[in-house]
């Protein structure tokens, strides 16, 4: 399974955040989401975290329900394009630095679900992240590149 997860830092009017996430199992989007981040961020690495937060229970849910189907998920990888937030989920405190020192601990759950082998983390270069799709206005050229990734090749 492959999940892209991405935030757009501060874009609504009350300056919260918004997640976009979806799931793939080679071609199209199985499961997406678009939502407001209930909390504000002080920068996008921290927007970053809260999208993975609100989206891993997601994943985990869909890794239990295909296993009790009888279809064993080796990789369930999430894909995201902020190496700072990467370093973060993968290391927990040990990468905190003092900037990112208040970032409330629930956001660590990711960092235990690594530990444990449910989710592998790798990075996505930004021109790739399908979920730019859930978070921002697209035009032109990414635009129909994403909507046919997601929805399939359009005539």
């Amino acid at each position: 399974m492959k999940w892209m997860i991405n935030a757009s830092f501060a874009v609504h009017p009350d300056f919260k955040s918004h997640t976009g996430g979806t799931l793939s199992f080679g071609g199209g989007a199985a499961q997406v989401m678009s939502k407001k981040q209930k909390l504000n961020s002080r920068s996008s690495m921290e927007a970053e975290l809260i999208a993975v937060d609100n989206v891993v229970t997601m994943m985990l849910w869909t890794k239990l329900f295909m296993e009790w189907q009888g279809y064993p998920i080796d990789k369930n990888i999430l894909y995201q394009d902020n190496k700072s937030a990467i370093l973060l989920e993968e290391n927990g405190r040990k990468s905190v630095g003092k900037r990112s020192r208040a970032i409330n601990i629930c956001y660590f759950f990711i960092t235990d679900q690594v530990e444990k082998g449910n989710v592998k983390i790798k990075y996505c270069p930004t021109d790739d992240m399908i979920t730019d799709f859930m978070t921002k206005p697209l035009q032109g050229e990414k635009f129909h590149k994403f909507r046919d990734l997601i929805l399939g090749p359009q005539e």
